[in-house]
């Protein structure tokens, strides 16, 4: 195609949800608004609390809050303009702010499946050499590790996000989506874009599913690891941290792949509503409820809460764990 041959589009509109009638937007909304606070103020917590308590800085912990912080990070990008589409209406979007979009909500996704590599080989080499442990993951290591994460992460997304940049749109301008995807931006392109699709889906699958690969290598060593040594409640607590991960790394993978997957299965299609409703659920549940599964979970973290908890109503731990009322002297 030439430049001259088509008429650039200026701005996007984010649809939503196309069948939601207009008297529910506002509960849409508030929804949405809901999920955004709740991840914000939770991710949040845990940063603050991370840097606060010097006995949580520890390898496991930076992993954590490099969690928290893509969260939140993904949540910022996703979600105010879907809670205006709803609440006044606007779900415009300039051409570059869409692209800028996309780029960031792939670019998030793709750290989140690096952290949990990360998290993963932390795990693993935690239970697995527990003696070489201390030496090889170091608080500078993982430190480490988590910057090339952060930046790694851009390589991929934006791979794809060049290549659809330079496609002609000439109208419609309508995205049937929750936000600026390639998958929901490639049909608004007025030529064919099935060598890019399948160079954005391949670059995808990489990123996503290297990833869980190693993730799946490393939980099954660590269970024949447990089973090997550990042994009564050791063993169960074992047991039950792989099993929280495992259920957040099921959630985050999982639908993810049937969405990507859809287009390639012959006779298997999604309504936009449902396509939709299940790219919002794995994007936006994982963050609101990682605060929760990985540090309300986490004993460290809970005595943490419990001291200030005592503290501010004046009640004091001691060693042996009993609780000493603090008198104040005139």
């Amino acid at each position: 195609w030439s430049a001259g041959n088509y008429t650039r589009v200026s701005e996007f509109v984010i649809v939503g949800f196309p069948s939601l009638q207009p008297e529910y937007f506002v509960l849409v909304a508030w929804f949405f608004f809901f999920l955004y606070v709740t991840t914000t103020v939770g991710n949040l917590l845990l940063v603050v609390v991370f840097t606060l308590e010097r006995s949580l800085h520890e390898p496991m912990y930076i992993i954590m809050v490099s969690l928290a912080l893509s969260d939140i990070g993904f949540a910022t990008v996703a979600l105010p303009k879907l809670i205006a589409r709803y609440w006044w209406n606007d779900g415009s979007l300039g051409f570059h702010t869409c692209f800028f979009q996309m780029h960031m909500i792939h670019y998030f996704g793709s750290l989140n499946s690096l952290i949990l590599l990360t998290m993963a080989l932390d795990r693993y080499l935690a239970i697995c050499f527990p003696l070489r442990y201390p030496t090889m993951m170091t608080n500078q290591t993982m430190a480490g590790l988590t910057l090339f994460c952060w930046g790694i992460a851009h390589i991929f997304p934006g791979i794809s996000t060049i290549n659809f940049s330079l496609m002609p749109f000439c109208g419609p301008n309508k995205i049937i989506q929750a936000f600026c995807t390639i998958m929901s931006l490639k049909s608004l392109v007025c030529v064919d874009t099935s060598r890019q699709y399948s160079l954005a889906f391949a670059v995808a699958m990489f990123i996503l599913y290297v990833p869980l690969a190693f993730i799946i290598f490393s939980y099954i060593c660590i269970v024949i690891s447990v089973l090997r040594m550990a042994k009564g409640q050791g063993r169960m607590k074992t047991f039950s941290t792989c099993a929280t991960q495992g259920c957040i790394i099921a959630i985050y993978y999982i639908p993810r792949f049937f969405v990507y997957v859809t287009p390639f299965i012959p006779n298997l299609t999604m309504t936009p509503d449902k396509s939709i409703a299940t790219t919002v659920f794995y994007s936006l549940f994982p963050p609101v409820i990682n605060p929760f599964i990985y540090c309300l979970r986490t004993k460290e973290i809970k005595q943490i809460f419990r001291r200030w908890v005592q503290k501010r109503k004046g009640v004091m731990p001691t060693k042996h764990g009993q609780i000493v009322a603090v008198t104040m002297s005139n």
